[in-house]
C-alpha cells in the first residue's frame, strides 16, 4: 500500500483530482461566457486581471515551487479558486465587478504557482514511454471537473429564465474548490515517489532563491523556450472567442451549461486518443511529434473554418433576439457541434504541448520551470485577448485567432525536431543528497 501512495500514478490521479477540484470549476464558470452573467464585462475584466498576474507568476511558479514544496503551493493556492468564484455571488447582488476584477487578480497569483506544481507532477513523474498516458489521465480527470460544472448550472437553470446563475450554483463551486484546495495536503512529497521502473524521480540537493533566479532568467536566451512562446502565446488566446462569441453570445443559460459539458467530455476523449501516438514504440518520438503536429494542424483548421461560417450565419450573435436553447435541434444542433469539435482540438493542442515539454528533459526542477514559463506565456496571450473581447469585433477576433496559430506553426515544427529519443539529464556525484527522501520540496 505505501509503495501504490508513493507511485508517480497515484500522485498524477491525485494532482488530477485536486484540479478537477479547482481549475475545473474555475473553467465551468469561465465556459458559460462573461463568468456566467448577462453582461461579461466584469468577466472580460477580471479575466484580464487574473491572466495578467498568472504572467508573473507563473514564471516564478517553478521557482516557489522548486523552494516551498508541492502540498502547500497547491493548498494555498486552492482557495483563490474559492475566492473568485465567491466574488461572483457578490456580485449577484450588488452588481459592483470590482471585487470580482481584484478576486481574478489573486487567483492569477495562485493559478500560477498551482500550475507550475501540476505541470511539474504531470510530464516529470513518468517514465519517458509514459508520458503520454499520464498525461492523458490527468487530462480525463481534470476535465471530469469542467463536465460537474457544466451539470451544476444545466440542472440548478433548467428552469430558469435568467441569463445569468444563481447563487446556488457558485456556493457549489466555493465548497468544491474548497475540497480541492484541501486535497492539496494528500500529495506526496516529491523526493518519496517513484516510477513504475522503481525509479527516483528526485536525486539532488535542495535549491535555493539565488539558483531559482538564475535559471529563470536563462528561460528567456533558451532556444527552446524561445522556440515554444509562439506556441505558449495561442494556447489559450482562443478560449475568450469560443466562450464568449460562440457559448454565450448564441445560447441561453442552461444550454450554455449542456454545452459545457460535452465542451470539456470531448477534451477527455481528445486527450485520451492521442495518448496512444504520443507514447507509440513504432516511431521515433520526433516522428510522433510530428504526426501529433499535423492532428492539431487539421483539427485547428477545421474548427477555425467551421467558426467563420458560423459567423457568417450570426454575425452580431444574437443579441437582441432570443438564444439558442438545445431542444431546437434544427438551429442549434450545428453550432454546438462545432464548440464540442473545440473541445477536442483544445485537448489536442493541451496535450501535444505538454508532451513537447516533458520532451525537453526528465530533470523534474527543470520541468518545474518550463511548466511556469509555458503557463505564463499562455496567460500573457489571455490577458489580451479577454480585453480585446471588450473593444474588437468578433470577426477581428476570430482573424486573430487563426492568424496566431499560424503563426505559431514554424517554431512548433522547429522544437519538435530538435526532440531527442532520451532525455539524458546528468547529475554531478556531489549534487546527490542522501536525505533527499526526508524533503518536502521538488528539487532536481
Amino acid at each position: 500500500m505505501k509503495f501504490r501512495y508513493y507511485s508517480a500514478l497515484t500522485q498524477i490521479i491525485l494532482v488530477g483530482f485536486i484540479c478537477f477540484l479547482c481549475p475545473g470549476m474555475f473553467n465551468a464558470v469561465n465556459g458559460m461566457g462573461g463568468g456566467g452573467q448577462l453582461d461579461p464585462t466584469a468577466g472580460n475584466n477580471a479575466n484580464t486581471a487574473l491572466y495578467s498576474t498568472f504572467v508573473v507568476f507563473g514564471i516564478l511558479g517553478g521557482a516557489i515551487v522548486n523552494l516551498a514544496g508541492v502540498r502547500y503551493t497547491i493548498f494555498g493556492s486552492g482557495f483563490m479558486y474559492a475566492l473568485y468564484s465567491a466574488s461572483y455571488i457578490y456580485l449577484n447582488h450588488k452588481a459592483d465587478g470590482s471585487f470580482t476584477i481584484a478576486a481574478g487578480a489573486l487567483l492569477g497569483v495562485g493559478a500560477g504557482i498551482l500550475w507550475a506544481a501540476q505541470g511539474m507532477i504531470m510530464v516529470s513523474y513518468p517514465r519517458e514511454e509514459e508520458k503520454g498516458k499520464y498525461i492523458a489521465i490527468f487530462w480525463v480527470i481534470f476535465n471530469l471537473g469542467g463536465m460537474l460544472g457544466g451539470i451544476l448550472p444545466f440542472a440548478i437553470n433548467y428552469h430558469s429564465e435568467k441569463d445569468s446563475l444563481s447563487d446556488g450554483v457558485y456556493i457549489a463551486f466555493v465548497v468544491l474548490e474548497c475540497l480541492g484546495a484541501i486535497l492539496g495536503l494528500a500529495l506526496a512529497p516529491p523526493a518519496k515517489v517513484t516510477r513504475s521502473d522503481g525509479s527516483s524521480v528526485v536525486l539532488v540537493k535542495y535549491t535555493n532563491v539565488v539558483r531559482e533566479a538564475i535559471e529563470i532568467l536563462k528561460l528567456f536566451i533558451n532556444p527552446l523556450m524561445l522556440g515554444l512562446l509562439p506556441m505558449c502565446f495561442t494556447s489559450n488566446f482562443f478560449y475568450t472567442y469560443q466562450f464568449n462569441n460562440i457559448n454565450a453570445a448564441l445560447f441561453n443559460i442552461r444550454t450554455r451549461g449542456f454545452n459545457n459539458i460535452f465542451y470539456w467530455g470531448s477534451q477527455m476523449v481528445g486527450a485520451f486518443a492521442i495518448s496512444f501516438l504520443l507514447d507509440s514504440p513504432r516511431f521515433s518520438r520526433r516522428k510522433r511529434g510530428f504526426l501529433a503536429f499535423g492532428i492539431v494542424f487539421v483539427f485547428f483548421n477545421a474548427i477555425w473554418g467551421g467558426s467563420l461560417a458560423l459567423h457568417n450565419k450570426y454575425p452580431e450573435g444574437i443579441e437582441s433576439g432570443k438564444r439558442l436553447d438545445f431542444k431546437d435541434s434544427k438551429h442549434a444542433s450545428g453550432p454546438i457541434i462545432l464548440y464540442v469539435v473545440c473541445g477536442i482540438a483544445d485537448a489536442l493542442y493541451q496535450s501535444l504541448a505538454y508532451w513537447i515539454i516533458g520532451s525537453l528533459s526528465n530533470n523534474n526542477q527543470k520541468l518545474s520551470r518550463y511548466a511556469g514559463f509555458y503557463k505564463g506565456m499562455q496567460s500573457f496571450g489571455a490577458a489580451i485577448a479577454w480585453q480585446l473581447d471588450i473593444k474588437i469585433p468578433a470577426l477581428n477576433q476570430l482573424i486573430a485567432n487563426w492568424a496566431l496559430f499560424g503563426a505559431s506553426i514554424p517554431s512548433m515544427l522547429y522544437v519538435i525536431w530538435m526532440i531527442k529519443d532520451h532525455s539524458e539529464d546528468t547529475v554531478k556525484p556531489d549534487e546527490i543528497s542522501d536525505s533527499a527522501n526526508e524533503k518536502e520540496v521538488a528539487t532536481a
